[in-house]
């Protein structure tokens, strides 16, 4: 087996053999190269089989690059090491022990979810709101009959039990699960039949979870059911108590902050020096982090050599913060300065609709980008209707214009079927028209799609009329009140503080404010073509989350301000851990900046920043 170079505190943690450990590891550790070091130690140097080793990750590409960094060690011993998320695993053990289902998931699971609630008349309640509840009911163990009794006094909280309700005996019916079902299914099986938990506890002998920080309740409690104290098995976990910032998934610090008290004969290994950043870089993470009260005490060390300070950029608008980024990155690019490539930045923010001054920026100057694991600005689908919809209405004889309706046709759905697109193509083609007036020409049977086609028609033709006398974002605000478009969009949007359905139109309509007709506002955002904004070599943009795991030498935090970052919805001690997750992704170079006015108001800048100056 090669030798690997760990520090005498990984070596440690990577060499624990039997019982129960907990390594805390601060960012840029070298908290991967330690778990898998302690798998290959397990193989080669203890004789363990890798069958018998079983490895969680929080996500399946997590997974994939452990088991990456092992085949150089392992070869092919590493293919044969479990390595998994507690869902897949949960599928396998299902399927294993002869369960017969299929997964709801995505866009099946809201359908699935909006057919029940039109079932019991319920049209009032977002279907994001209904499934973000029922999964948090389900990562907290909350049965169905506890989350009826504790909302009984409120009347939308007990809807929500309901269709809950409803929608465990529909799933039961269809032999349907969803995600965490996969969970429950798999605790219900294993604390209740001895012969199959003891069957596991023969098969796994060590068991690792990553990122235990991140777990919720019923992830922690199938975990432990696996868990067997024997003379010869071990319980390794490793995580960091500062990045825990997944609460609005279920994530429950409190799993890692009282690891000790729930398992008192753990050993506990701390990981407290960086090998990523700066000393200065790590000084500002610690005098924010710092201002946490529920904690485990830990140092920021490194032995890197010494860098610059922080630097804090002041904006006068969201605009302006973006421009002033634009000029640091040309800066830091240009071949007589710091000589940095565009791929060595990132600039990171709080929720995606943050990334539209940026992308709109980088485009005007040229700077190649693009967006982590999401889409870019103009490519969102819930910008994208809007943006058709303007292009249908700017031009709705032509080629462009009839396709832009083709696609938002039915967007809101206005039960437009499959016959009745048919037909419409049919008299398009038959007639030679515009598939707009094949709506307005061609005979409706059916009276209560005639009478829809007939109000969508005369909304459209009022709004083709005026466009002249309207302004973009004008007419981007009668689209939102005639399509009832943002009660649409909010209807499928889960709760998510980083991921705003409504603050990426309210930016589009912040957008259309700066043109005077609906063809310079299309003529513009069409020129976001693929090769500026999805250039794997350009800077990377992305929320704090989809960092998190990631280094790059300059990293951009932008959005610091009081109702963003910290958000005005999140829980002030994970919002200063989100924010501590950004930072500590800088290697050599940090800005940390603020628009004194946002979307028109004027902001106060976030508190952390005080906190890193004080």
């Amino acid at each position: 087996m090669q030798q690997i170079k760990l520090n005498p505190r990984q070596r440690a943690s990577a060499e624990f053999l039997y019982g129960i450990a907990c390594t805390i590891s601060i960012p840029g550790a070298g908290k991967t190269l330690t778990m898998a070091t302690r798998i290959s130690l397990l193989i080669k140097k203890h004789n363990v089989s890798p069958e018998s080793i079983l490895g969680l990750t929080f996500t399946r590409n997590a997974a994939r690059s452990m088991q990456e960094k092992l085949i150089p060690i392992l070869n092919e011993e590493a293919l044969r090491v479990k390595l998994m998320t507690t869902h897949s695993f949960a599928y396998s053990l299902l399927k294993q022990e002869g369960y017969t289902f299929e997964i709801l998931s995505g866009t099946e699971q809201i359908k699935f979810l909006r057919q029940i609630m039109k079932n019991l008349k319920i049209r009032h309640i977002p279907t994001g709101l209904v499934l973000s509840e029922i999964n948090l009911s389900k990562s907290n163990m909350v049965s169905i009959e506890e989350f009826k009794a504790v909302h009984a006094d409120n009347e939308t909280m007990s809807a929500i039990g309901a269709i809950y309700d409803y929608y465990e005996k529909s799933k039961k019916k269809k032999l349907l699960k969803d995600f965490n079902d996969l969970l429950l299914e798999t605790y219900n099986l294993l604390s209740s039949d001895d012969e199959v938990r003891e069957k596991y506890h023969r098969t796994f002998s060590h068991i690792l979870v990553d990122e235990f920080q991140d777990t919720f309740p019923l992830q922690a409690e199938v975990v432990k059911l696996l868990i067997y104290n024997g003379k010869r098995t071990s319980f390794w976990v490793c995580g960091d108590d500062s990045q825990s910032i997944y609460s609005f998934t279920g994530g429950n610090i409190s799993n890692i902050l009282n690891f000790d008290k729930i398992f008192p004969d753990c050993q506990r290994f701390i990981l407290d020096v960086n090998y990523r950043s700066t000393p200065e870089i790590l000084d500002a993470c610690q005098k924010l982090i710092d201002n946490n009260v529920k904690k485990i005490d830990k140092k920021l060390q490194t032995n890197n050599k010494s860098g610059d300070k922080p630097v804090i950029i002041e904006a006068a608008n969201e605009d302006d913060e973006a421009v002033q980024i634009v000029n640091e990155v040309k800066a830091l690019t240009q071949k007589h300065g710091h000589s940095y490539e565009f791929k060595d930045i990132a600039v990171l923010y709080r929720a995606n609709s943050l990334s539209r001054p940026i992308e709109d920026s980088f485009k005007q100057h040229d700077i190649p980008y693009h967006i982590e694991n999401a889409q870019s600005f103009y490519q969102r689908f819930e910008v994208k209707v809007l943006l058709d919809y303007l292009k249908f209405i700017d031009d709705p004889d032509s080629h462009e214009g009839d396709e832009a309706l083709g696609r938002v046709l039915n967007i809101p759905n206005r039960y437009i079927g499959k016959t009745l697109i048919n037909e419409l193509d049919e008299y398009c083609e038959k007639n030679n028209v515009s598939l707009y007036e094949a709506l307005k020409r061609m005979p409706i049977n059916l009276p209560y799609l005639k009478k829809i086609v007939r109000k969508f028609v005369g909304f459209m033709g009022q709004l083709i009329k005026d466009k002249d006398q309207l302004e973009p974002a004008e007419m981007l605000y009668l689209l939102r009140e005639g399509l009832e478009y943002d009660k649409f969009i909010s209807d499928d949007d889960v709760p998510s503080i980083d991921n705003s359905k409504m603050d990426n139109i309210n930016q589009l309509t912040m957008v259309a404010g700066k043109y005077k007709n609906i063809s310079d506002l299309i003529n513009y955002t069409e020129t976001f073509r693929e090769e500026i904004s999805n250039n794997k070599e350009g800077v990377s943009l992305m929320t704090i989350h989809k960092s998190k795991g990631l280094e790059y030498p300059v990293v951009f935090l932008i959005g610091l301000m009081e109702g963003m970052l910290p958000h005005k919805q999140g829980e002030i001690e994970e919002e200063r851990r989100v924010a501590f997750v950004g930072m500590s992704r800088a290697m050599e170079r940090l800005y940390l900046s603020h628009p004194i006015v946002y979307s028109g108001k004027n902001m106060k800048r976030s508190r952390f920043l005080d906190e890193i100056l004080n």
